[in-house]
């Protein structure tokens, strides 16, 4: 029997050319998922280029991790990998953050760890990971690893020349960006909280894993954070949250010059208002078609809501002009690559029925009597081995997710009685990041007859989510809100969704 995994490894032809699509036509922030079709769970993070490969470093909240809720878990560092900035593949976490010291540090009964920045030393050939913690008085651990995805190995704790004398466990250092010079120097950029939000900027001890002492205090005047440190064409950009915004949907993003990394800096020019519906992270050097270009990101949070693991991603090109001076961002849907699009790699099974991956959004909303649905219809007759639906759940469900399939009529509604199959997936094993819950009903079914997935719960606390796109000619998706008594269609939408028919 062929395997769950190898069945949902499968992945359509790539697209001959590349886009970062941002937003759909309905202006929607659109889920960007991984190649094994789980949504990105990377935040307040960066993307690195070593060697020809695009790495995005981030957060995960996929856990259910929280900011201020004392029982949160802490859920680690993800690293993805790609080779045309569109198909990321999930490589998994930077080190076990899931033991007990980690969890002591980083859990929801601390500030939180955040901004996981790699960093590479030619001397030392060692990739040097930096991230933002609360749990000692510098405000950051370091770890090194000789590969980019890990594991990483934490090294002694680093030293710099702000708040070295602060409180343990206070806010003294905050988040930050490591950035490496074409002389081989390396600096750190950095929040200094004891000044209520001024930038810091240090350069690095030869082996990245300390400060030097040497640095610049109060480039910024202070309610800034996030920085974002590179330099192009002999000039030094420092990018910053202006003003400063923790898990705002829309803070302003600005920026300095300057012809030394320790200054001195000009005035800020602010170029962005609402950060495209987001808060900067960060800004990457990547090449395409050997051309350096500046990606600009920004976290579009979910405004501070209970699940940041549903957070977005704005990505574009930087522009400036012929004096360097960095134009205005202008926010848009999708931004074509002058690259090919990677192909995918193909597998012996194809899904018989798939929504695709891209332009998808989500909605929490099923608990108590509502309850989502979606028609397919197999393409010939055999076993129903595997059903696949995108979900997520949100604020501690009370009950556990159920799916059901039931012949379609002819409207393409559930056929009112017992279902032909259904199983309850347990709420634990379900992320809080939108992921693919497989299922095997075993059913044999017919070619070219209707049937309907029903995703349900009975919880009354929170919700379960699912993940579905608009303008998708001839599928129909359905609603209903009486416990299933009646269901409304909802035309030309799609949940995200797979079936398998065995040979």
């Amino acid at each position: 029997m062929i395997s769950i995994l190898l069945l949902l490894a499968y992945n359509a032809y790539a697209q001959t050319n590349s886009s970062i699509i941002n937003f759909n036509r309905q202006k929607q922030q659109t889920i960007r998922f991984s190649t094994a079709g789980a949504a990105i769970d990377a935040h307040d993070g960066e993307i690195a280029y070593f060697n020809g490969t695009y790495y995005l470093y981030g957060t995960s909240y996929g856990c259910g991790f929280e900011w201020g809720k004392k029982e949160a878990p802490f859920c680690g560092f993800k690293v993805y990998t790609s080779t045309d900035l569109q198909q990321w593949t999930d490589k998994g976490f930077l080190f076990d953050a899931h033991t007990a010291v980690w969890q002591t540090r980083c859990n929801g009964s601390t500030y939180g760890c955040f901004r996981p920045h790699v960093i590479y030393n030619k001397k030392t050939k060692q990739y040097v990971l930096w991230i933002n913690v609360y749990d000692n008085r510098i405000g950051f651990r370091v770890f090194t690893s000789p590969r980019p995805t890990g594991p990483f190995t934490e090294a002694a704790e680093p030293r710099l020349a702000v708040n070295s004398n602060g409180a343990v466990a206070g806010l003294n250092n905050g988040d930050h960006d490591t950035f490496v010079d074409e002389d081989g120097s390396a600096y750190i950029a950095y929040t200094d909280w004891q000044t209520k939000g001024t930038i810091v900027i240090e350069k690095l001890s030869a082996d990245y894993l300390s400060g030097s002492g040497e640095h610049v205090k109060a480039v910024t005047k202070g309610s800034t954070e996030a920085p974002a440190l590179f330099r192009r064409h002999g000039s030094y950009y420092l990018f910053y949250s202006d003003p400063n915004c923790g898990y705002c949907s829309g803070t302003g993003t600005s920026y300095r010059r300057a012809a030394s990394p320790l200054g001195p800096w000009s005035d800020g020019i602010k170029i962005s208002d609402k950060s495209c519906g987001g808060q900067p992270s960060f800004v990457s050097l990547v090449k395409l078609n050997g051309d350096s270009v500046f990606i600009y990101g920004s976290d579009l949070w979910n405004n501070a809501a209970k699940n940041e693991a549903l957070a977005n991603y704005y990505w574009a090109p930087l522009s400036f002009d012929a004096n360097g001076v960095v134009e205005p961002i202008v926010c848009k849907d999708s931004i074509p690559l002058p690259i090919p699009a990677a192909r995918a790699t193909k597998v012996k099974v194809k899904p018989d029925n798939s929504s695709g991956q891209d332009g998808f959004s989500f909605q929490c909303d099923i608990h108590e009597c509502i309850q989502r649905a979606q028609t397919f219809t197999p393409t010939r007759s055999g076993r129903l081995q595997a059903v696949s639906v995108t979900v997520f759940k949100s604020g501690y469900p009370g009950d556990d997710l159920h799916i059901s399939i039931y012949p379609a009529d002819e409207k393409g509604l559930p056929v009112p009685g017992k279902a032909l199959y259904e199983t309850a997936v347990p709420r634990d094993s379900i992320s809080w990041s939108p992921s693919p819950v497989a299922i095997k009903p075993g059913l044999t079914v017919t070619g070219k007859r209707s049937y309907v997935i029903v995703v349900r719960s009975s919880t009354s606390s929170g919700c379960y989510g699912i993940t579905y796109k608009e303008e998708a000619p001839g599928s129909i998706a359905a609603y209903s809100a009486d416990c299933g008594q009646s269901f409304r269609i909802e035309k030309d939408r799609v949940l995200k969704f797979e079936t398998y028919i065995a040979e």
